[in-house]
Formats: C-alpha cells, structure tokens, sequence
C-alpha cells in the first residue's frame, strides 16, 4: 500500500513544514517565491536545501571572517575541496568536515559516512585521497556512554578509510561535561593533485547529459541535512533511519572509476558533484547554480534498490557512494569505465 502525501493545505494547516525543519518565517517565504504553496516535495526541497548544513544560515557571517584568498590558492570557497598551490605543478587538496548529530546517534556509520563523503569531496576535484586526520570532543571520560561513543568513533572513522587504503594518520581529542550531549566529529580528507586536473562541479551545456554513477538509492539518510542541522532532543535521538549507511568497498570503486575518467578521458567531462548532504537535490542545484542554468532529472530512471521509492524519497535520500557526472552530449559511452564497473545511469 503506497504512502499518501499530505496536501499542500494540510501541510500548512497542521505545519508539518516544521517537522521538516522549516520556521513559520521560511515557509511564508517560500509561498511568496514561488506564489502558492508548496506541496510536500517541494517543502521537503527547501527545508534541506535551506538546513544549517547545507546552506551555512547562521554561520555565514562568521565564516566570512577567515581569509580565502591568496597567491597559492588554487580553489577557495565554492567547491567540494579547497585546493593550495604546493608548487612543480602540484595541489593539496583538502576538506574538513563535522558529522557531529548522526555520531552521538550511530557513531559508528555516523562517524564513517562523514569520512566518505569528504573523500568524494576530496576526489570528486581531481585529487588523489592520500591521508585522513580527525579532531574530536566528547563529555566526560569515565562516562560509560562517552566511552561507548569514543570506540565506536574511531573504529569508524579508521574502518571506513583503512577499507579504501587511506590511513588515519593523527588526531586529537579532549572531553569536557559540555560535549556530553553533543560530542563533536570532525574529520579531515588531504589529496594530492596535479594543476591540470582540477575540476569543477558544474553542469554546463544545454543539452548536456547528466549521469548517476555509484551506489543505487535506498531509503537511508532521507533528511540527513535536516537532521544534522537541528537541536538535539530525546525524540532526534531515535532518528536513525536518517544516518546514512557506508559501503567503503563501493567507494574504492566509485574513487578509482572516477579518477580515471578525470586523467585519461578529460576531453567528455564538464563537471562532477558528489551527491552528499541532501543528496540529489543538492547535487543537481549546486552543479546548475554553478553554471547559471536548469537542470530537467528523470526520477524514473533515478537506480533504486527498494521498489515503491517516490520522489521525495529520492530526492532527499542520503544513500551514500554516489556521484553526478555532467558530460558532452556527443560522448562515446564506452569510454567511460564508470559504465563497466558501476552502475551508471544517464538522467
């Protein structure tokens, strides 16, 4: 039996936009653009895209503090990675990333799907992952529960880039009672590049195709960004379906199938996203914002692996191992060894 949505009145009505994260203020604003209310994909595009973790909301203008620019940067803000200049033609790539929410409730997957999704970040602009670095903070240390969230942690950040080839090679931690509640999982990707490979995550073209390559698209992490975004509370502590689950194994292929395409068939790509918080939403926007454009997506074509997946679901799901490619329209297919080891689906 299919699942009925609820109707953009009743979505109003009973402020379901709340459950998803939204304030009163947001939703009003969202009915203003678009002149009428949204309905229940629609609501649930926003809430992720206008989620803390996605759009940086309150802490934009903080970070607009730090420097980003300078002679040795080669890709500041903008993009999966930054990228410096290290000179003989040479990059360092990296990415720092918190994974804070889904960690205090799965440290386990929580802690090894923030390790994946900066690798993506990592690979996903030409660069070679070639070590990981973490910094963490937990309550205090002869608390049963920290000690619980501090093993399950570490395992998870080393097992999931220990399965890829990719060591952990330093680290910090400090506790402190504030952090009980709220312990702190950050988790840090560095690659190396060569200058002519960098790459964009962008879709430009009309008439350009785009293409799905990676893991098929489940149920898990539908949310996430959402999740990540908001306050604990004990009922947030029983979301787990919205912590994704991470298959290493799958990423050592998506690292390798990508990073060959990006070195040896550079003449048919144009742009490459990683799917990661909000998922294909979030790709798909980011890549057309970046390119000035629109993008149309076939979800019948979207590969899943549980039957009845509506859009919504799709859209929204964090299933991790994931990438959008946009490519040149008069490609040859068969070059690209995503095709051969992957499943790889045109949108």
């Amino acid at each position: 039996m299919l699942n009925v949505e609820p109707t953009a009145e009743q979505i109003e009505a009973k402020q379901l936009y709340q459950e998803m994260g939204l304030t009163t203020e947001e939703y009003q604003l969202i009915c203003s653009i678009i002149k009428r209310k949204p309905n229940y994909t629609e609501t649930g595009l926003f809430s992720v895209m206008w989620s803390e973790h996605c759009s940086y909301k309150n802490s934009k203008p903080v970070l607009r503090k730090f420097p980003t620019t300078g002679k040795q940067v080669l890709q500041g803000p903008g993009e999966g990675a930054g990228i410096v200049d290290i000179g003989d033609g040479l990059g360092v790539a990296f990415k720092v990333e918190s994974h804070n929410h889904p960690s205090y409730v799965e440290p386990y997957q929580g802690a090894a799907t923030g390790v994946g999704g900066i690798i993506r970040d990592v690979f996903s602009m030409g660069a070679r992952p070639i070590a990981m670095l973490n910094s963490l903070r937990f309550g205090e240390v002869d608390n049963a529960y920290t000690k619980y969230l501090l093993n399950e942690v570490v395992a998870g950040i080393a097992g999931y880039g220990n399965s890829i080839g990719i060591p952990t090679v330093g680290g910090e931690v400090q506790f402190d009672p504030c952090y009980a509640k709220n312990p702190l999982v950050n988790a840090m990707c560095v690659g190396l590049i060569e200058k002519k490979d960098i790459q964009k995550g962008q879709a430009v073209g009309v008439g350009n195709p785009i293409i799905y390559v990676g893991a098929k698209t489940g149920r898990d992490g539908i949310h996430g960004a959402t999740f990540a975004s908001a306050e604990f509370s004990e009922e947030g502590e029983q979301q787990r379906s919205a912590v994704q689950v991470g298959d290493p194994f799958m990423e050592k292929l998506l690292l390798e199938a990508c990073l060959d395409v990006i070195h040896n068939h550079a003449d048919i790509l144009v742009g490459i996203q990683d799917m990661g918080a909000a998922g294909l939403v979030s790709s798909s926007s980011e890549m057309a914002s970046k390119a000035g454009s629109g993008l149309e997506l076939v979800m019948d074509d979207v590969p899943v692996r549980e039957s009845g997946m509506s859009a919504y679901e799709m859209l929204l799901s964090e299933s991790q191992e994931r990438m959008l490619l946009c490519v040149k329209k008069d490609m040859n297919k068969k070059s690209m060894i995503c095709s051969n080891i992957m499943v790889s689906k045109q949108l």
